[in-house]
């Protein structure tokens, strides 16, 4: 089981902010990392293709969608209303080459919300493997110091048309509000077209809408060519932002609130994952079947180390039934702990954490 989980690094902001620029000068800086990118532009992918192919990051599968160096394309709608149909199988097939990447890069449609994106890392078959860097956000700075918060506004309305999956309509203003609200960094690019009147517009505008503790960052295009510690520091965040995007309400979320409907991934399951050390397999094995039936779960897995055994025991539950089974030797380099991911609907976190956490062996 890997011990440290890739970043990923989701990259949001309306049409003509820069998204791709900046997407491709990180690939530039990047040298040496392995980096995934997973792009939803619907076909206005700007990115030069020299740059794509300079990813160190290579891809064995043949796939109209995925390209031959690690460039996954998800093109059939905004990515935060097709998280499931979409996003979590090429977050999955990631997941299953997690030893040759990085870093995962995002680049969400101009329309997307973040908070369905993040919340997906949450997926137990990602959460255990991934992790949200960053939230980036992007603002066109002459844009917002004119009042029109995208460079092209009848660009971004002829998007909104053409897609079909869209299911948030919100005004920009509205949007920007959520994307600016869920970032962990504020980007404003074009800053070289700006006055310094202007430039203090932006700043009071985008303050009003972020938490003190998020930074804002002015860039032009020389700071993207030139700056290139400023470019790698982008990518080593660390915020985890998957851990408190629930905490975060937006335009949208009010909107359910006052009634609209909407359907969601994440709105079908709660899961959680809990890790302990060595267990005894038959506390952990009541401890599973007393939550197995308080709740309506559907899946549990995993693996447990038992104390005195050299194998690893897999740990499956659907429903009333519970299995395990021995797999293979714990490795000299892997971390003897038990792990399993609980899937399920309205789950105690704190209790199943503590129902599990019985069948833990004292340290000698």
């Amino acid at each position: 089981m890997q011990l440290n989980k890739i970043p990923a690094t989701v990259v949001t902001g309306f049409l003509g902010s820069g998204k791709t620029t900046l997407l491709a000068s990180i690939l530039q800086q990047a040298a040496g990392k392995r980096i995934a990118v997973i792009v939803n532009e619907f076909g206005e992918q700007d990115i030069d293709s020299d740059l794509l192919r300079s990813c160190s990051l290579g891809c064995e599968e043949e796939s109209t969608t995925d390209s031959d160096e690690g460039i996954y394309e998800l093109a059939n709608g905004c990515i935060c209303c097709t998280v499931e149909e979409e996003f979590l199988p090429v977050m999955k097939k990631l997941v299953e080459r997690r030893q040759d990447i990085d870093h995962i890069l995002i680049e969400t449609s101009g329309l997307a919300l973040p908070k369905p994106l993040v919340q997906a890392f949450n997926w137990p078959e990602v959460r255990q493997h991934c992790t949200v860097d960053a939230i980036i956000t992007l603002v066109d700075g002459p844009a917002v110091a004119q009042g029109r918060y995208a460079d092209n506004v009848d660009k971004v309305d002829a998007q909104r048309r053409a897609d079909e999956n869209l299911d948030h309509d919100a005004s920009l203003k509205e949007l920007l509000d959520d994307q600016l609200g869920s970032a962990d960094l504020v980007i404003v690019t074009k800053t070289d077209l700006l006055n310094s009147e202007q430039r203090s517009e932006v700043e009071r505008i985008v303050q009003n809408r972020v938490p003190a503790a998020v930074k804002t960052l002015f860039i032009d295009k020389d700071t993207l060519e030139e700056d290139t510690d400023q470019l790698k520091a982008l990518m080593g965040v660390a915020a985890a932002s998957e851990q408190t995007i629930d905490l975060i309400e937006n335009h949208h979320d009010r909107y359910h609130k006052a009634g609209a409907h909407h359907d969601h991934a994440h709105d079908h399951f709660d899961s959680c994952v809990v890790t302990l050390g060595e267990v005894s397999s038959e506390r952990l094995a009541q401890g599973l079947r007393e939550l197995l039936q308080t709740y309506p779960i559907y899946r549990a897995k995993g693996f447990a180390a038992l104390p005195g055994k050299p194998m690893r025991q897999v740990i499956q539950a659907v429903g009333q039934r519970l299995d395990s089974h021995f797999d293979r030797l714990w490795r000299q380099d892997e971390v003897r702990q038990t792990q399993l991911v609980i899937i399920g609907k309205q789950l105690d976190r704190a209790l199943v954490h503590a129902t599990l956490a019985k069948a833990e062996m004292e340290q000698a």
